[in-house]
């Protein structure tokens, strides 16, 4: 095997093996967290008309001293169908059409009413047009409103519907295949015997991709044998990502790389310089990807959140499937690293940054107490308090 791969390069190397999966047309709510797969441009023009931005009077455009008489109304989804001359004015609700004739509103606070005559009581709008939303203030018919790669939030189902949209174009939800294996896990977490561990990684693993638009399901604990993960393999054959999680080292029960030969999987690569994570593997079978993931947990949740986590991204449509970093300041001295590149997990508060007291592999209550990922190159010497570094923020905990 070659040298283990820089992050940045494995990364590539990776989503250079996932194509976007075939598009598929949703109702807009469904699309909900999803990336657009064509731009999404507008079907129709915001506001249609121009409308009122407030509750009020509709008047003449240069007749804004009054007084006036009350011919109508104009109330949302009810237009007033006349026509509003100088001396005239319309009461109008926040939303409702302006009727022909009207170029500015009369706020009501500005207002006394007596019957059908209005009279100014206040300042007025000052200038023709204020508190009137032209046609096409949002937008208008033909502009694009969301790139594509896109990812889609509440704000943007509302504007595809308001756009003139029912349905919009995305890639079909990854299908997920998550195999714990190892002869330490127990199932039951409830019922673990000293010897044993309980199968957690599974469901951490889960848990990260539930944040992404997939359909995911887990498999195992699988005993290690070849012929074990063998037949999980084989019934993950429907899956577009299978993710292992143990046995991806070197060890005498390191089944994975030759279950991955045994099942007719290519292998791309093996090992990264990176720490913890280092025993990450990614295969190929037709189309199926495939993620040997460490067996360690913060090994395993790390690895996923550089690989799993942007492979589901890029198989989705996502325009930039790799996790964003920022630049924060050390709030206490961090120690000189050794000869691979390190993720530690730190907590991240008001652009400081505390690296984690407890930085093993293991250390599932450090892992979980953190709220971001330091990246701290290979061979760096001490840091002291104050020193810019870079993190990779794990929003909500972790979940992307």
């Amino acid at each position: 095997m070659s040298a283990p791969l820089p992050l940045e390069a494995a990364q590539q190397r990776l989503l250079a093996l996932a194509e976007p999966l075939p598009l598929e047309r949703v109702d807009p709510p469904s699309a909900l967290g999803r990336w657009l797969a064509e731009p999404l441009v507008a079907a129709r023009t915001q506001p249609a008309c121009a409308v009122s931005a407030m509750d009020g009077y509709a008047v003449a455009e240069n007749d804004l001293a009054g007084p006036w008489q009350v011919i109508g109304e104009s109330a949302a989804g009810h237009p007033f169908a006349g026509f509003v001359a100088a001396g005239q004015a319309v009461r109008i609700s926040t939303g409702a059409v302006v009727p022909d004739g009207a170029g500015a509103v009369m706020v009501q606070e500005d207002i006394a009413r007596d019957g059908d005559r209005l009279v100014l009581t206040g300042e007025g709008p000052g200038q023709p047009g204020k508190y009137i939303r032209p046609a096409g203030s949002d937008f208008a018919e033909g502009k694009v409103l969301a790139e594509l790669g896109t990812r889609l939030g509440p704000a943007h189902v509302a504007l595809a519907l308001a756009a003139g949209h029912r349905h919009l174009a995305v890639r079909r939800r990854p299908r997920l295949t998550i195999i714990d294996s190892g002869d330490e896990l127990a199932a039951d977490p409830g019922d673990c015997a000293g010897h044993q561990v309980p199968a957690s990684n599974g469901a951490m693993l889960a848990a990260l991709a539930a944040s992404l638009p997939c359909t995911a399901r887990r498999l195992g604990p699988v005993p290690d044998r070849i012929e074990a993960l063998v037949a999980a393999l084989e019934a993950s054959s429907s899956s577009d990502v299978i993710v292992t999680s143990g046995g991806a080292s070197v060890g005498d029960h390191d089944l994975i790389l030759p279950a991955l030969e045994a099942w007719g999987a290519r292998i791309d690569f093996w090992k990264i310089a990176v720490k913890p994570g280092k025993p990450l593997l990614v295969a190929q079978r037709g189309r199926q990807i495939v993620l040997g993931l460490p067996g360690n947990p913060v090994s395993s949740f790390v690895t996923a959140w550089f690989f799993l986590l942007p492979l589901l991204r890029q198989l989705s449509g996502a325009s930039d499937p790799l996790p964003s970093k920022r630049t924060a300041c050390l709030a206490a001295e961090l120690a000189a690293g050794g000869d691979r590149r390190e993720f530690l997990r730190g907590v991240l508060t008001d652009g400081e940054v505390t690296p984690a007291l407890g930085q093993d592999s293991g250390a599932l209550a450090a892992l979980a107490g953190s709220n971001c990922l330091i990246d701290r190159a290979a061979n760096s010497p001490v840091l002291g308090a104050g020193t810019a570094v870079s993190v990779y923020p794990l929003e909500n905990g972790g979940i992307a």
